[in-house]
């Protein structure tokens, strides 16, 4: 037996054998018959062999190979194996364990002592003495400062200087005030203004009671131990008194209107500087206020531009300051809603100040019956400068038209103010810059109440233009008469459309003479008034007449068995609804019945339309009805044993209807703008020719195309004139004079 033997060779761990073989900063690990070593986090080798004999760990510093190792202001700190992160001055550590360094708020501790304001900064504080304070040299705190021994004339001669605590007060002499602003200089008040006048002047209760309520907060403002409205609550009563004042037409004369406009005015006075914001607005329902205040030791520079619904007003603040700027300055604009609508006579404006200063600028003016109306808001406007008579640097105000209209020949706009002296409208020291459809800009040199006067100047007619008129007229009225007399007289065309005839003949008549004795009748209001009136219901009446023709000529094609209307039914729609347009109308606005040019419809509201709005409904009715009865027509014509004769005739009546309808439908069209203050010559001269022709055309085709007339015509003349009987024209006669014929010419009714 042969004998083996194995040898067993076991691993020594020399990390155990030798008590750290690797060396400081460094860990050993054991390996299959040898071993390793590696350093510690934060550490590194020496070099690149690593071993037990010939490695070395040493320390890596963090923050010089990771600049950006710590957050925001913080510093890195290096420590051996490791780093650490220390938040600057001023910062702290935030809660929560994200290492992040936030700012210290040093204010929120008293570090700067009293009177003084700390200012936090990053990282810092800064301390800065309060407002009437200064920091004291030797110990740094603040100290108050003495206003009124350190600057000369602080409060002005009309005022004590107080010296408080980190300020100072002025408190004015008797008589004087600085309307709440404590540190501005004192200014002469005048309670007196608003006093109301004495019984000899008639004063508005309601212009009385705001009156006291001024008098009252004006000598409060001397007493300091009185009840004081502020300025916003004297503003809200002021406003609301000028709605009351407004809405219940207490204006109702010049007089009372300057007393209105100068307590607006010193109102402002006194309540703008008591004002806290810089610009305050109000809107009442009749009154729109805007006022701006400064407050600065230095005067304001630069400009201002205040705005209301209607106006806008631009000036410069040196304007405003004026001479002497005593610590405070305001300036206000106040528009009034419906002050041109509280009184008509303040709507249209009969008397003027200084005429020439609103009509200079037209050389062509002419003494005349000029008429004047405020076509813009009233605004006032007030600045606390005392001497605004007159200003260095003119101020610019810049007017929205209430009626949107273009000068013209008749019209002219002018820039004006309220003379309260006199108590009229004066363009005396206001210029107009420009002016289109929508607005007018005005320059003054003062500063009152104003606003934009609407200059009417009557057009006078030429000679030719008169004559063509009256010598159309009266040619107009002599055919109508005639006409008149031929429906009722001749009693062999009697029948529907000779009684529609007769009553649109008498119609046009009494239109046509009341237009040529009344038209320009308007010196007397009430006569101008019925004038009008008239001659909107007799122009309706004939225009209602011509629509019962088109209505007959109708069913005389259409109904050929039952084309007779009923004479009851023919005066209602004649007459009746005329009548009823005019009655609504006046009951509406009778106002609207004459104008101060002609003895018409108003332009104003549209009234005008109570006229043109039937007018052209019953034009466009009786133009289907014509279209309809030229379409029957033209069938019957081509038919295959058309009635040649009876269709003729209705073809002539249609003619003769149409024609009748479109000379007096075409004389409105250009009567339209007849009436208007633009109305130009050319359609002066149209209205009246054709206003001309509707007597002689009714005439002509009703009349002298006639057989049946024309034979009547000359049996007449034959017995007044016999000797000028001719056999020829007798043979004629007698044949035409057949009664049958007669009756089919004239209407065509009895047979058809």
């Amino acid at each position: 037996m042969e004998l083996k033997w194995t040898l067993l060779l076991l691993d020594e761990n020399e990390c155990e054998i030798n008590l750290n073989p690797c060396g400081d900063h460094s860990h050993c690990v054991n390996t299959e018959g040898s071993y390793y070593c590696t350093c510690h986090e934060g550490f590194r080798s020496k070099t690149d062999n690593f071993t037990a004999t010939t490695g070395e760990c040493e320390d890596i510093n963090e923050c010089i190979e990771n600049e950006s190792v710590c957050s925001l202001h913080s510093v890195c700190v290096n420590t051996i194996g490791s780093f650490k992160c220390r938040c600057l001055s001023g910062y702290q550590v935030t809660h929560g364990g994200n290492g992040e360094c936030k700012d210290v708020n040093e204010c929120e501790s008293s570090v700067c002592g009293a009177h003084s304001t700390c200012t936090n900064t990053p990282g810092s504080f800064s301390c800065s003495c309060s407002s009437g304070f200064y920091k004291h040299e030797k110990n740094s705190t603040c100290t108050d400062i003495d206003e009124c021994a350190d600057v000369a004339d602080l409060c002005g001669s009309h005022a004590n200087c107080n010296n408080t605590q980190g300020s100072y007060s002025c408190i004015c002499h008797r008589g004087y005030s600085n309307y709440g602003n404590n540190q501005s200089k004192c200014i002469e008040m005048n309670c007196e203004q608003f006093k109301p006048e004495d019984e000899t002047h008639h004063t508005p209760e309601k212009l009385k009671s705001l009156l006291s309520l001024l008098m009252k907060s004006c000598k409060s403002l001397n007493d300091s131990d009185a009840e004081r409205f502020t300025g916003e609550e004297l503003l809200e009563n002021l406003c609301m008194s000028s709605d009351e004042m407004l809405s219940e037409g207490n204006l109702a004369d010049s007089e009372t209107l300057s007393q209105f406009l100068g307590a607006m005015e010193n109102s402002m006075r006194l309540i703008g500087p008591q004002l806290k914001e810089p610009v305050t607005r109000l809107e009442t329902h009749n009154t729109y206020a805007e006022v701006a205040v400064r407050r600065d030791e230095a005067p304001p520079t630069g400009s201002v531009i205040l705005s209301t619904d209607s106006a806008h007003f631009n000036t410069s603040w040196k304007t405003v300051v004026g001479k002497s700027y005593p610590g405070f300055a305001f300036v206000a604009l106040v528009s009034y809603k419906d002050l041109n609508s509280s009184s008509n006579s303040f709507n249209k404006i009969s008397r003027i100040s200084q005429q020439e200063d609103v009509s200079r600028e037209r050389s062509d003016t002419k003494e005349g019956n000029i008429t004047y109306q405020l076509n813009s808001r009233v605004v006032t406007a007030v600045v606390s400068n005392p001497e605004t008579k007159h200003l260095s640097d003119p101020v610019t105000l810049v007017f929205k038209h209430v009626q949107e209209r273009a000068e013209s020949k008749g019209m002219y706009y002018s820039c004006v103010y309220w003379n309260e002296t006199q108590g009229a409208w004066s363009g005396r020291g206001c210029v107009r810059a420009w002016s289109n459809s929508t607005h007018t800009v005005c320059s003054c040199s003062h500063l009152s109440s104003f606003a934009v006067l609407m200059a009417l100047y009557p057009i006078k007619d030429t000679f030719a233009l008169v004559l063509i008129t009256r010598v159309g007229l009266v040619l107009s009225l002599i055919c109508l008469l005639l006409c008149i007399l031929t429906f009722r007289f001749c009693h062999f065309i009697q029948g529907t459309r000779n009684s529609i005839h007769l009553h649109l003949s008498v119609c046009l008549f009494i239109a046509d003479l009341v237009f040529l004795c009344g038209i320009s009748s308007t010196y007397n209001k009430g006569a101008c008034a019925f004038v009008a009136g008239l001659l909107h219901f007799f122009f309706l009446a004939a225009f209602c007449w011509m629509l019962l023709e088109g209505v007959q000529l109708y069913r005389m094609v259409v109904l050929v068995f039952q084309s007779t209307l009923k004479h009851l039914y023919m005066y209602a729609v004649g007459y009746g609804a005329p009548l009823v347009i005019v009655t609504i109308s006046a009951i509406v606005n009778w106002q609207g019945y004459g104008t101060d040019r002609h003895c018409w419809l108003s332009l104003d509201n549209y009234f005008i339309l109570s006229f043109f709005v039937p007018v052209c409904i019953i034009i466009i009715i009786n133009s289907i009805f014509f279209i309809i009865t030229v379409w029957k027509l033209a069938k019957k014509f081509s038919s295959l044993n058309p009635d040649l004769s009876k269709l003729h005739k209705i073809r002539r009546f249609t003619v003769t209807a149409v024609a009748q309808l479109c000379v007096l439908g075409g004389m409105w069209v250009f009567g339209f703008f007849l009436f208007q203050e633009e109305g130009t010559q050319v359609m002066l001269y149209l209205f009246t020719i054709l206003s001309s022709l509707q007597g002689a055309l009714m005439f002509i085709l009703h009349c002298l195309l006639s057989k049946t007339v024309r034979g009547e015509y000359y049996k007449l003349f034959s017995r007044i004139w016999p000797q000028k009987k001719k056999a020829e024209y007798s043979t004629n006669q007698s044949s035409n004079s057949q009664q049958p014929l007669q009756g089919n010419d004239s209407t065509g009714e009895s047979q058809i």
